[in-house]
């Protein structure tokens, strides 16, 4: 990773144009078309998919540093590709171990298709494990989908849901099914994209409801056919290992912009009281340093995670509390970096309109994706402790 590049993907001059954008997506509640425009001119969309098939072949321990440049410059932009970039990983986990199903994947991002991931439901703690969209097989191979998504980033702009659902009726069901469903059921009024998303923080994802009504996924779209529950299918683990390194980017970012903040603040903040700067103030340089020892955790933990998972090591059941893990600790740790942060800029970081004002919002969503903080610590206790008697 040291020949590794960030500038060659994410130019100086782009992170500027997408951080200059941000606060007006985020007063207006508006999707990033113009930051989306950019990012696929860039290749950005692409990062994850081969060189064979038109992408830049990168693996996921650069592509989750790029998610931490990006997301230092608007977070909700970041988050948004994310949920494109998770799809485009799990095709890369699985054509690294040998199984080339989502190829589609792969050559759609490569020609500017957008890949959105429909996983989310209410009340549903389950999440990867069981689903409440019904799942009805069709005679052809393919599948309707039936039920309501909610938090499905990218919605203004996708156009490939990627979903889950359960088929009851099978003679060997119940299965948890994986398929992607075109933007073309919308037209078809089988897919309706709610124009509810109106958040605290990370408002530039346009997270809307997705209600699906026999929403067809063709069979070259069904990916897979698994029984409920923790299993270790390729496409589980694929899904789950993505999305929690990409999420913990993510807010490593949040953190790092905040930090950044911070250190720029202190150095120009002139105190009444001394005449110096604050950077000279002993309990705001200790503070800062807290926020520092805090970040500089992160950055080495999701690259050697990462890592493992572009070099196909193979951690065992212990990978479920490991990406778990990661996840709730960068997100802790960027909640608190923030949380200082607003302290050491004073009270102008009030202002609704203040960059970290925002970053204060958006932090906050991070406690809210699976893993959760009570999903976290369940794995994690079972992975050490064993599971619960019953």
């Amino acid at each position: 990773m040291s020949d590794f590049d960030p500038t060659a993907h994410l130019s100086d001059d782009l992170i500027e144009r997408i951080r200059a954008r941000a606060a007006k997506h985020d007063r207006d509640n508006t999707f990033p078309d113009d930051d989306l425009a950019d990012l696929s001119a860039a290749g950005y969309l692409a990062i994850l998919v081969p060189r064979d098939r038109g992408g830049a072949g990168l693996g996921l321990a650069q592509a989750a540093v790029l998610q931490q440049r990006l997301a230092g410059a608007a977070p909700a932009t970041a988050l948004a590709i994310n949920m494109h970039l998770v799809w485009t990983g799990v095709a890369k986990v699985l054509q690294d171990r040998g199984i080339d199903d989502l190829a589609f994947v792969q050559t759609g991002a490569a020609a500017g298709e957008v890949f959105a991931f429909g996983i989310s439901e209410a009340g549903n703690d389950l999440v990867l494990f069981g689903s409440d969209t019904d799942a009805l097989p069709l005679p052809d191979g393919g599948y309707s989908f039936s039920g309501t998504k909610i938090f499905t980033s990218l919605a203004p702009v996708w156009t490939q849901l990627g979903l889950h659902g359960l088929d009851t009726t099978s003679a060997d069901g119940p299965k948890m099914v994986y398929a992607f469903v075109p933007r073309e059921e919308e037209s078809a009024g089988r897919v309706t994209t709610r124009d509810d998303w109106d958040p605290l923080g990370m408002r530039g994802t346009q997270s809307r409801t997705t209600e699906l009504d026999d929403a067809i996924a063709p069979a070259d779209r069904v990916l897979r056919r698994v029984d409920p529950g923790p299993q270790a299918d390729p496409l589980v683990f694929g899904v789950f290992s993505v999305f929690e390194i990409l999420l913990a980017s993510v807010y490593t970012g949040i953190g790092r912009r905040a930090l950044d903040v911070s250190v720029a603040t202190a150095q120009t903040r002139i105190s009444k009281k001394t005449g110096t700067t604050h950077s000279q103030d002993p309990d705001i340089r200790r503070r800062i340093a807290d926020m520092a020892l805090a970040y500089d955790a992160l950055p080495p933990q999701i690259f050697a995670l990462a890592a493992d998972v572009d070099g196909l090591v193979d951690h065992g059941a212990k990978w479920f509390s490991l990406l778990a893990g990661l996840k709730h600790r960068a997100v802790v740790a960027a909640k608190a970096v923030v949380d200082d942060a607003i302290l050491v800029a004073g009270g102008s970081s009030y202002a609704a309109g203040g960059e970290l004002a925002r970053l204060y919002r958006d932090v906050l969503a991070g406690q809210f994706h699976p893993s959760d903080p009570e999903s976290a610590h369940s794995t994690i206790a079972s992975a050490w402790l064993g599971p619960v008697a019953r």
